[in-house]
């Protein structure tokens, strides 16, 4: 057993330190891990390199059965270079890797299969090549207690993801800018093609990679860096993201052709069935942070321009490699959501775009593919016809977790929300549903310092009509026309006060109301401009969006009940307005708050035991 320098356990199987290892009572030498801790599993195979003739990513098919008693997983693995290749940026080599999660306590066992044939990496599972080198292995890990993990964050068919460890129910507060965060100066074989325009109106593209370089005081010492100190300032950049409590990372994982041209898995930005090893090892250190800081890694698999770029829109061959690398790669992360794209579908501005059938084919691949079921998501284009058009469709449609949301007009965002909460829950597949993306798409959120910023309208419309529908959370979108924006941002502290709204808004979701159990119930509320969310006969949460006064239908329910008012401006504790008790039984007069009248304020309205 051997540590990497991440602390990773691995099993390196041609040099077996068995003096590493423990012995069970059988005799036989075992891996010990904790539960949820990633454990990875090196083999030393044939030598071949990325733009070998014979392709190893497609030729070859590694995959690891895991099991205990009738509990079974199989885990797709990939071609690693020299096993190094993050620090080496070596192309070539003989190593092969599994990356894991085991989710059960206990001895568990593992067979490795490992065949070649020509496509056999694309192929049902069915299809049998020849073995070859290390198909065969058995070996066997323990796995031990995990006090400090929450586990993957799952869907359950619920409105909300749910970790499987702790129990808790998640909330989304994040950031959608730069989409192309991975077009990095410090990530190997990054630098931007050429390609189409950007459409008319979308933000310009830097001239230069992303170097965060006003994030470089934001990392910290142990922190994770590679090649003598690269990535620092990328790193520090999720540091500060996490320290003001956002917890999901929007990310394109390839964008030939599209807005950016600088983000992609292969070996060129022409190529498209062979992937470089040390970029990808180099993204897997940055994910690996992002686990530890309680980041989601939000990966959108393509953009709106090239979403036919692969199989003419099918998911067959360079579609089906691309997606099986990513998965072997980074399913195992305890908090994914997979994209299926940005502004997924045909549209009037542009008609060529994947149809419900292209669709479908690509969503169940993902989720068939993936053996830990991640959250399975499209991206919506931002009009209500074209938004409908793609959504209709997929009700109740197994494989599709979710919508993530784009919408232009933010006034609509409370009641998009509700309708698909609606309709997916008559179809018997509930979605969970985010707003990934906001309009107009000139302004997005507007950075701090732009005297007209639009925070005050986002926070109120976008970020509580979300969660006041019964949404799972919202992911910022930085606009074309703002410095700092969709395309250029560098520095995340120029939306710190966005951040703070967004935490503000999650943390009273998570430490006041049982939010899981509540649903929109508007009607109750009479007021100028308002949302009710609520248990009826236990719990009420009012927000009003412009202050002023109104009241709250409680007839039919009894008891009495406390009132107290939140500032989702400030955050902060609960405070004490002009009403704190009321007795159920009629329409009740929530009172006034307790300063700013005519400013946004939440009101919990909780029956007393």
């Amino acid at each position: 057993m051997i540590y990497d320098p991440r602390k990773l356990f691995t099993i390196l199987f041609s040099v077996l330190f068995l003096n590493a290892c423990q012995h069970h009572s059988d005799g036989s030498d075992a891996l010990f891990v904790k539960k949820w801790e990633k454990l990875t599993l090196t083999f030393e195979g044939p030598t071949t390199s990325e733009l070998a003739t014979d392709n190893p990513f497609l030729n070859y098919r590694l995959s690891v059965r895991f099991f205990q008693g009738d509990h079974h997983i199989t885990i797709p693995g990939f071609y690693a270079a020299d096993g190094n290749a993050a620090e080496t940026s070596a192309s070539e080599g003989k190593i092969w890797k599994v990356h894991f999660r085991p989710d059960r306590l206990g001895d568990w066992n593992f067979e490795v299969s490992f065949q070649k044939a020509k496509d056999i990496a694309i192929a049902d599972a069915n299809i049998q090549g020849k073995p070859v080198s290390f198909d065969g292995q058995k070996g066997k890990i323990t796995v031990l207690p995990n006090s400090k993990s929450e586990g993957r964050l799952s869907y359950t068919g619920k409105r909300y993801l749910q970790y499987t460890e702790s129990g808790k129910y998640f909330l989304k507060g994040g950031t959608d800018s730069p989409e192309n965060v991975f077009g990095y100066t410090d990530f190997d074989g990054t630098v931007r093609g050429k390609g189409p325009k950007e459409r008319k109106g979308e933000a310009n593209v830097q001239k230069e990679l992303h170097t965060f370089e006003k994030h470089l005081p934001d990392w910290n010492l142990g922190d994770p860096t590679w090649q003598g100190g690269k990535g620092k300032s990328l790193i520090g950049g999720l540091n500060y993201l996490a320290s003001k409590g956002i917890n999901s990372l929007y990310f394109l994982t390839m964008n030939i052709d599209g807005d950016g041209k600088d983000v992609y898995p292969f070996t060129s930005y022409d190529e498209r069935l062979t992937f470089d090893c040390s970029k990808l090892d180099q993204w897997e250190i940055v994910m690996d942070h992002m686990d530890s800081l309680g980041i989601m890694q939000h990966i959108v698999f393509q953009e709106t321009e090239n979403e036919l770029m692969q199989d003419n829109g099918d998911t067959k061959y360079e579609r089906k490699i691309y997606i099986k690398e990513m998965i072997a790669r980074f399913a195992h992360h305890p908090r994914i959501t997979w994209n299926m794209g940005e502004e997924n579908g045909p549209v009037h501005w542009r008609p060529e775009g994947q149809n419900t059938a292209q669709q479908k084919a690509m969503v169940a691949y993902v989720k068939t593919t993936d053996p830990y079921k991640n959250l399975t998501v499209i991206h919506s284009h931002s009009d209500k016809e074209t938004r409908d058009k793609l959504f209709e469709p997929m009700l109740g449609f197994e494989p599709l977790d979710g919508m993530s949301m784009q919408v232009a007009n933010k006034s609509n965002i409370h009641e998009v929300t509700k309708q698909w909460i609606k309709s997916s829950s008559a179809y018997k597949k509930q979605w969970v549903m985010c707003i990934d993306e906001i309009g107009p798409w000139f302004r997005g959120v507007d950075p701090d310092d732009r005297i007209d910023n639009n925070q005050d309208t986002v926070r109120a419309e976008a970020l509580w009509g979300n969660l006041m529908a019964g949404g799972a959370g919202a992911e910022w979108y930085f606009g074309a026309k703002n410095h700092s924006n969709d395309l250029s941002c560098e520095d995340w502290r120029t939306r710190d006060r966005m951040w703070d709204y967004t935490n503000n808004a999650i943390s009273f979701f998570n430490d006041h109301i049982p939010f899981y159990e509540m649903e929109s119930h508007d009607k109750l509320l009479k007021t100028k401009s308002g949302y009710c969310f609520a248990k009826p006969g236990s719990t009420y949460l009012l927000y009003l969006l412009y202050g002023g006064s109104g009241t709250l239908d409680l007839t039919g329910q009894s008891g009495n009940y406390s009132l107290r008012w939140y500032n989702p401006r400030t955050g902060g504790k609960l405070l004490r307005g002009s009403v704190e008790q009321v007795n159920a039984g009629s329409i009740i007069d929530f009172g006034k708050p307790p300063s700013d009248a005519n400013k946004d304020w939440a009101i919990l309205i909780k029956k007393n035991n």
